[in-house]
């Protein structure tokens, strides 16, 4: 396995947790981005195992998502990463069963209408795709109803499967 050893403190983990499950899963995810050198890449998804890759898109769907919906996740070309990819098999594995089965959905529509909406738009037709799309509408708010429950869902996983995504490390001397 190619992957990468990533270590997290553990009192920096103790002390994210204590704050909630975003700053947990946040420490994770800023790691995995310290080590990619800021962004995950085709070059570079090699030092990431599958857990900690399908973590790093789940925190890329959820801030995508929370601020302008699935439209803008897939027009800011996350399409291809998160739907061609076994990202919504992980997330049912991880726990996150109802957030899967938007997922199923987002991609339907987005095979179905991926040519429109990737295309290089301005902001006017960019705004248009979102009453084009009204199906989106749904999922949209779905998720939004469920992603605290979702986030605690995987920060949980996480926790059960701590190895899979980081070495814990005392730096205490």
């Amino acid at each position: 396995m190619g992957t990468t050893a990533i270590t997290i403190d553990d009192a920096r983990l103790r002390e994210a947790a204590a704050q909630g499950m975003d700053e947990f899963i946040k420490v994770f995810t800023d790691r995995y981005l310290e080590i990619l050198g800021g962004e995950l890449n085709g070059e570079n998804m090699s030092l990431l195992n599958g857990e900690q890759i399908s973590l790093l898109a789940y925190v890329m769907v959820r801030d995508e998502v929370m601020d302008g919906g699935f439209i803008q996740l897939i027009h800011n070309g996350y399409g291809p990463f998160i739907f061609h990819n076994p990202f919504e098999k992980a997330m049912r594995l991880m726990g996150a069963k109802d957030f899967a089965k938007i997922l199923k959905k987002a991609k339907k529509y987005y095979l179905r209408d991926k040519e429109e909406l990737t295309a290089d738009c301005s902001d006017e037709e960019f705004m248009a795709l979102f009453e084009r799309h009204p199906e989106f509408d749904d999922l949209d708010d779905s998720f939004v109803e469920m992603e605290e429950e979702v986030t605690a869902t995987l920060a949980r996983y996480i926790d059960e499967h701590i190895s899979e995504f980081a070495v814990i490390t005392n730096t205490k001397a």
